[in-house]
């Protein structure tokens, strides 16, 4: 499988960022808010420019979800027993640690790297090819890195806030970084024959979206402005290693919600 095809399985895997967890929009005005968003170094507002095409692909991407997703989750979920559905996510997760320790790396962040680089031995080595995470009983928390966050660190700006077909949430700069992190980091999908390469991908896009489904109670309000704050506070919080500025969820009343899978 070439690196076109690396893009491919990088586009395909971020369908998680459809769901928003999955509610229609409740109103298709344009608020043009300024709200938080990652940022190199401090954080900064960001306005809205295309938030009308924006709700319609929002509203694109829900029915996807709606009539295929989320139902291929929902089943996935039922047929799975618990254990197994845990240790996919662990599986998928593991492999991530490549990038992370890259990506860390390439930010100057020695510890980070460290830790990513223990997280994918351990699990490999005793957690029987990262089924199991047992980095984590070792202190090793998992401390994720892209490339997008790699440009944010040395000061590429965020750009306006995106919601593409399929793709869901994003901005410029963590657009580029997905698609590098998918063309240049390595995949176990390069060594699989077909059909097996789709088979692997489509589990993982489903166990991913599965994932999402106990979150899906948090929404609130307008559920575009949600899905937009929460992924613009997580990106922020992700560039800046915790350090965030001005919180969107205390103008939503949503202080405690944090969307991880983001």
């Amino acid at each position: 499988m070439d690196r076109t095809s690396g893009f491919a399985l990088a586009v395909l895997t971020s369908l998680i960022f459809i769901s928003g967890c999955a509610t229609s929009p409740d109103s298709e005005e344009a608020s043009n808010q300024d709200t938080a968003v990652e940022s190199g170094s401090t954080a900064s507002s960001i306005t809205d420019p295309y938030e009308n095409w924006n709700r319609k692909v929002f509203a694109f991407n829900q029915g996807f979800d709606d009539y295929v997703l989320r139902p291929a989750a929902v089943g996935y979920q039922t047929v799975v027993p618990g254990f197994a559905d845990v240790a996919v996510t662990n599986f998928f997760e593991n492999l991530e640690e490549v990038r992370n320790f890259i990506n860390s790396v390439l930010q100057l962040k020695g510890e980070h790297a460290v830790v990513a680089a223990g997280r994918f031995t351990y699990n490999t080595v005793f957690g029987l090819g990262g089924l199991i995470d047992v980095a984590t009983a070792f202190d090793l928390p998992k401390r994720p890195e892209d490339f997008g966050q790699t440009l944010g660190y040395w000061g590429l700006g965020s750009g306006p806030y995106l919601m593409l077909p399929f793709l869901g949430p994003s901005t410029p700069r963590h657009l580029t970084g997905r698609a590098t992190d998918g063309l240049v980091f390595p995949s176990p999908y390069d060594y699989a024959e077909s059909p097996d390469r789709y088979y692997a991908l489509v589990l993982e896009v489903v166990d991913k979206r599965a994932d999402l489904i106990s979150a899906e109670g948090m929404l609130s309000g307008d559920s575009y402005v949600f899905v937009r704050n929460a992924y613009l506070q997580r990106r922020e919080f992700l560039v800046n290693d915790g350090r965030t500025g001005k919180d969107p969820f205390l103008q939503q009343g949503n202080e405690d919600v944090m969307l991880d899978n983001f």
